[in-house]
């Protein structure tokens, strides 16, 4: 089922060629010669005009198709397959976007694997795709009669979510997108895969680091059993994904999980959310460093941009507003409230110190380190320079006033001295330690 939808069919018409190609006058003049054709198929697959159009990405040939009203949106093909999930196959954007504000039906199921759009896009990492499919369900009548928690986590015929799917292909923007809108970690397949099987199982299989890594910071479980009985680390060994064994190895350290059971957490503006996830990622990369090293693997070398990226960055924190709980990372989030500042990761390690366990029915917030208030909402810090207000940026930021520097140490030098946040590595590192006596394991 590739580009050539078209091919080995009868075609004498010239009507599915011309789709294909997009050739926008042939198919206006054989249509207008016998409009009756629109509504014929290709002889084996039943491959409508919509559904060529849709998955060859002839975004202009979709929308003249669409503007005939006896034109179906969700037309069914032998596999009972709709334009929209082809388009969503083939990572067709323009073609999604465009049958979903015509009415198309993000719920229809095929007969193949009993998927959805969003099987599709998951499946084939198309994360644009995915974007538009999600934020439909958001607003469209599914959120209402479906739920939109119960979307994103639908089961083809087989038990499998959209996430067991982009984990076990080796899709990491799809994972994420997918935690992040609310997929259930933990959840086990039916029939696909081995039955029991959670993603992080799917991702140990698929060897893929960056899954891991995104399940793992979303509270997979490292200790869960499928209908086996294997773990995910016998999985990864198995498979002889030994990196990826290292990192589900349940002797190894924990890694630091997303505080996403916090009102405030979820609250987050994109800047401050975006700024806190990445902290997240550094954290838990130089956690697997040092299992990786331990082990015999080796990270993936840093690219010479992003080696520039970090150089620039330390030149830029000396001379820059300093966190004044790390003294080495630039102070990049404020706690509105108070209006006191700290870095991202020493945020970070201040909401995830303590986690809140999921079956409590209170949540407790965080308090500020400096005046001890809870923390009720962050955001990204901005900072004056030529008396106007600029949003800090970690990575591109010009150089800061030193006495920006100064201030901020002597405001938070006598308040945090009673603070646990976790053993810190060295005085200039601004990491967090991940021992198990100061972070609670999700």
């Amino acid at each position: 089922m590739g580009q050539g939808l078209s091919c080995r069919i009868r075609d004498d018409h010239g009507l599915f060629t011309a789709v294909q190609f997009g050739d926008l006058e042939i198919v206006k003049t054989v249509l207008d010669r016998d409009p009756s054709l629109l509504q014929q198929t290709t002889v084996y697959d039943r491959h409508s005009a919509l559904h060529i159009a849709a998955a060859n990405g002839q975004i202009d040939m979709l929308c003249m198709l669409l503007e005939n009203p006896s034109v179906n949106p969700d037309a069914l093909n032998r596999h009972k397959q709709t334009p929209l999930m082809l388009a969503a196959m083939h990572g067709k954007i323009a073609c999604v976007e465009k049958l979903i504000q015509s009415g198309a039906n993000i719920l229809m199921f095929d007969s193949v694997n009993g998927r959805t759009c969003l099987h599709y896009a998951a499946y084939y990492g198309h994360s644009d795709c995915l974007q538009i499919i999600l934020s439909s369900a958001r607003t469209s009548h599914v959120a209402v009669s479906w739920g939109f928690s119960r979307f994103v986590n639908i089961r083809d015929g087989k038990g499998a979510t959209p996430l067991h799917l982009a984990a076990r292909q080796r899709r990491p923007e799809c994972v994420h997108m997918l935690l992040d809108s609310g997929a259930l970690v933990c959840a086990s397949t039916g029939g696909y895969g081995l039955p029991g099987s959670t993603p992080l199982h799917l991702a140990a299989r698929g060897g893929s680091m960056d899954c891991i890594r995104e399940l793992l910071a979303w509270g997979a479980d490292r200790l869960h059993r499928d209908a086996s009985g294997r773990i995910p680390y016998a999985v990864a060994l198995k498979h002889k994904n030994g990196a990826c064994a290292a990192l589900l190895n349940p002797s190894s350290a924990e890694p630091l999980v997303w505080p996403s059971p916090l009102k405030f957490i979820s609250e987050l503006n994109q800047d401050a959310k975006a700024l806190l996830e990445q902290a997240l990622m550094e954290v838990n990369r130089e956690r697997e460093r040092t299992i990786l090293k331990s082990t015999g693997y080796s990270m993936p070398s840093p690219s010479h941009s992003e080696a520039t990226t970090m150089d620039d960055n330390i030149s830029e924190a000396s001379d820059s507003q300093l966190c004044c709980i790390c003294f080495d990372q630039l102070c990049a989030i404020e706690v509105q409230d108070c209006g006191h500042q700290m870095c991202a990761q020493c945020t970070l390690a201040l909401c995830c110190h303590n986690k809140p366990n999921p079956t409590t029915a209170s949540l407790i917030a965080p308090i500020c380190p400096f005046c001890r208030s809870n923390i009720a909402r962050l955001t990204v810090v901005k900072v004056k320079v030529n008396s106007v207000d600029q949003d800090l940026d970690l990575y591109s930021s010009p150089k800061q006033r030193k006495s920006r520097k100064s201030q901020n140490l002597s405001e938070g030098s006598s308040s945090f001295r009673g603070l646990s946040f976790g053993k810190m590595v060295g005085r200039g590192s601004g990491r967090v330690s991940l021992d198990n006596e100061y972070i609670d394991k999700p």
